[in-house]
C-alpha cells in the first residue's frame, strides 16, 4: 500500500466535515418531518374526541336530543335512538340503546338500564346518562374493559323521564320543576295549577322574601355575615321574619305558591307497596297513572333480559337500595350478600357517598321505582343520590371543620365560603327591597336555583364519571352464563354418562332470591338436544370432585328441565345426564337476564 502524506488527507477531510455539517443543519430543520412518528404517537396517547361534547354545563331538552342524535350518526353500528312515548307536554321520553349486533342479539344478553332525571329540578342525572353514553362509543375499542362491556352486554339509557320537568327548570326560575306536568289539583279548590311561583322581580331567580319588624321578628342579621339569618335564642325577639318565597296568593285562598304545575310524585306511582295520597303524598289516584310511569314500565316488561337498573337522583350524596319502608321487610340473606357487595365497592368509588336502605337510612319511601324493579320484575336496583355537601371542599376533615364554631365553613357560613371564593359570588343574589303587592316593603335574595343540590358546572365532570364507572361495575357483575368442561363415558350399550358444567362468571345470581320468592322472573332452561337421543334421567352433581349422589331432578321432560331458582352468583354447577343413543348432542343453558350459552358433546 502507497503511504498517504497529511496534505494529502486534509483536503478529503475537510470536505467530509463539510458535507457532514450541512447534513446535520438540514436534519435540524427537518426533525419535524424526521420524527413525525414520534408526534403521532404522543398524538394518540390522548386523542381528539370523535363527538366533542362539554360536561362542564347543562344541556336542555332539546341540546340532550341533538347530542344523542349526533352519537347515533356517529357510531350508528352500536346506538339506537328510539323513544319510550310522550310526556304529557309532548316530548320525547328518549331512549337511546347501546348494543354490539355483531355479537349477538340485544334480547340474548343482559342488559343494564340507566334513567335520570325522574325529578325535573334533579339535572345532573341526565348529564351522567349521556356522558356514559359518549363514554362507551369513545372508548370501544381503545379501552378493554369497555369494548368487552359494549360486546357482552346492552345499555338502555333514558337521560330524562320527566322532560316537561326539566324544562320548565331550565327556563323558569327552578322552582316547582321537581314534578312533571299532568295537572293536579293539589289544593282542593276545582282549579289546576292555578297558583304556581311568581317571579314578581323578573331576575330570574325564585328568592327568598325577609321583611323587617324591628323587635317583633323570628331571626336577626348573623354577626359573621350580614347575608345571613340566623334564628334567635328562646325567649328573645328579633327584628326579622321570613315570609317564605317569591310569589303571591294568585287565587285568593290566603296561600302562596300551593298549586302550581303538576303537583305529583313522579317517584310514588309505582305498584310495590303504593299507597293513596293521604299516606303517600304525590302518589296520584293509583299505580301508573303517570304516562312516564306507564311508558317506562312497559318498556321494561317488554325487555325481561334487563338484570340491573340505576335511576338516578340528587341529592346528599348516596347508593340508595330498597326497601322503602320497614313493612315491606328484610330482602334475603342471599341478596344482602350480593347488594353489600355492590354499595360497599361503589362507596370506594364514590367518595363523600354512604351506601343506605331507603327507609332506615334515609326516609320511608311507597310506590318508589326501584321497590317496583327489586320485588315486581326481579332487577338489581340502585338509585345513587347525585352530589354531597363535603364535595363543595374536598376535604378529609370536613365534618371536623363544619363541627367548629370558629371554622370559616361552620353550619350556613360554609355556602357563603365556597361561592365567595371558588364561584367568585355567581350563585347568591344580595338583599334588595321590593315593594310586595301583599307585604309591603320586603327584602328579597338568596340563591340561584343551582345552587346546593347541584354541583358547580366545574366538577360536574368528576360526578359524570365516578357515578358512570359505578353503573358500569354493576353491568359488569350482572350474570353471564357459560359452558364449561365435558365429560362423555359409555355405560354399556348405546347408553351414556354425560357430564357438563354449568358456570356464571358474575357475581349477580340469574334470579335474586326475592325475584324466586315472588316468581315474576321466568325460569331458567337448561336443554339437551340431539337427532337420536333419549334422556334416561338427570340431576345436579353434588361434588364433580368426589364420589357421591347426583340429586335426581323430577320433572317430566327432562330434556327441557325449568331451573326456578336460577343459577347463582361465580358458581359452577354440574349437569348430569343418562342417555340412549348416538351422534351429537346439544345442552344449553338459557336465563332471561343471563343471557344463553351451549355446548357439543358426541355420544361414541
Amino acid at each position: 500500500m502507497m503511504p498517504v502524506s497529511i496534505e494529502t488527507v486534509t483536503p478529503r477531510f475537510r470536505a467530509a466535515m463539510k458535507h457532514a455539517f450541512l447534513f446535520a443543519l438540514a436534519a435540524l430543520f427537518l426533525a419535524p418531518l424526521v420524527f413525525a412518528p414520534a408526534a403521532t404517537a404522543q398524538q394518540a396517547s390522548d386523542p381528539q374526541h370523535k363527538v366533542q361534547i362539554d360536561f362542564n354545563r347543562w344541556h336542555d331538552y332539546d341540546e340532550l336530543k341533538v347530542d344523542l342524535l349526533r352519537l347515533e350518526k356517529a357510531y350508528p353500528e352500536f346506538l339506537t335512538y328510539s323513544t319510550l312515548g310522550k310526556s304529557y307536554g309532548g316530548r320525547d321520553i328518549m331512549l337511546m340503546t347501546v348494543n354490539n349486533p355483531k355479537t349477538g342479539d340485544e334480547m340474548d344478553k343482559a342488559a343494564m338500564y340507566i334513567e335520570a332525571n325522574v325529578h325535573g329540578n334533579e339535572i345532573q342525572g341526565a348529564e351522567v346518562s349521556l356522558y356514559t353514553v359518549w363514554y362507551l362509543m369513545e372508548n370501544y375499542g381503545k379501552i378493554d374493559m369497555i369494548t368487552r362491556l359494549v360486546d357482552e352486554r346492552v345499555f338502555y339509557i333514558v337521560p330524562t323521564v320527566n322532560p316537561d320537568g326539566r324544562q320548565y327548570f331550565f327556563e323558569d326560575t327552578g322552582s316547582g320543576a321537581r314534578t312533571g306536568h299532568v295537572p293536579v289539583d293539589s289544593d282542593n279548590d276545582g282549579l289546576y295549577d292555578e297558583d304556581g311561583p311568581d317571579d314578581l322581580n323578573g331576575n330570574g331567580v325564585f328568592d327568598t322574601i325577609r321583611k323587617f319588624v324591628p323587635g317583633e321578628g323570628t331571626h336577626r342579621i348573623s354577626h359573621d355575615d350580614r347575608r345571613m339569618l340566623e334564628p334567635v335564642p328562646a325567649g328573645e325577639k328579633g327584628d326579622w321574619v321570613i315570609l317564605g318565597r317569591e310569589g303571591i296568593d294568585n287565587d285568593g285562598d290566603g296561600r302562596v305558591n300551593e298549586d302550581g304545575p303538576g303537583g305529583y310524585d313522579p317517584n310514588r306511582n309505582w305498584a310495590s307497596d303504593w299507597q293513596p295520597n293521604y299516606i303517600q303524598g304525590g302518589a296520584m289516584d293509583y299505580p301508573f297513572q303517570l304516562p312516564t310511569a306507564r311508558a317506562v314500565n312497559d318498556f321494561l316488561v317488554s325487555h325481561p333480559n334487563i338484570a340491573g337498573v340505576q335511576s338516578y337522583h340528587n341529592s346528599g350524596g348516596m347508593i340508595l337500595r330498597g326497601p322503602g319502608a320497614e313493612w315491606q321487610g328484610r330482602y334475603p340473606r342471599e341478596d344482602i350478600q350480593l347488594y353489600d357487595t355492590l354499595g360497599e365497592n361503589g362507596e370506594r368509588m364514590l367518595p363523600y357517598y354512604d351506601y343506605i336502605v331507603i327507609w332506615s337510612g334515609l326516609y320511608t319511601v311507597h310506590g318508589g321505582f326501584i321497590d317496583w324493579t327489586n320485588d315486581g320484575l326481579g332487577i338489581v336496583s340502585f338509585s345513587n343520590e347525585l352530589w354531597a355537601g363535603g364535595q363543595y371542599y374536598n376535604s378529609p376533615d370536613l365534618k371536623a371543620q363544619q363541627a367548629d364554631p370558629d371554622s370559616p365553613i361552620a353550619g350556613q357560613r360554609g355556602s357563603y365560603f365556597f361561592d365567595d371564593f371558588l364561584e367568585f359570588g355567581d350563585q347568591y343574589v344580595e338583599w334588595e327591597s321590593f315593594e310586595h303587592p301583599q307585604y309591603g316593603t320586603v327584602e328579597m335574595g338568596g340563591w340561584k336555583k343551582m345552587r346546593g343540590r347541584v354541583p358547580p358546572r366545574f366538577m360536574n365532570e368528576e360526578l359524570s364519571h365516578r357515578n358512570m364507572a359505578f353503573s358500569l361495575y354493576q353491568a359488569d357483575e350482572m350474570p353471564l352464563m357459560k359452558m364449561g368442561a365435558t365429560r362423555v363415558e359409555k355405560v354399556g350399550g348405546d347408553v351414556y354418562r354425560v357430564r357438563v358444567d354449568v358456570e356464571n362468571t358474575k357475581l349477580t345470581p340469574t334470579i335474586t332470591a326475592r325475584a324466586a320468592e315472588n316468581q315474576v322472573v321466568d325460569p331458567d332452561l337448561l336443554t339437551l338436544a340431539g337427532r337420536n337421543v333419549e334422556v334416561i334421567s338427570a340431576g345436579w352433581v353434588q361434588s364433580k370432585h368426589m364420589p357421591g349422589a347426583t340429586d335426581l331432578i323430577d320433572q317430566h321432560d327432562l330434556s327441557r328441565i325449568l331451573v326456578r331458582n336460577g343459577h347463582p352468583g361465580h358458581t359452577t354447577r354440574t349437569v348430569e345426564y343418562l342417555v340412549r343413543g348416538s351422534g351429537e348432542v346439544t345442552i344449553g343453558y338459557s336465563s332471561k337476564k343471563g343471557g344463553s350459552a351451549s355446548t357439543q358433546v358426541r355420544l361414541r
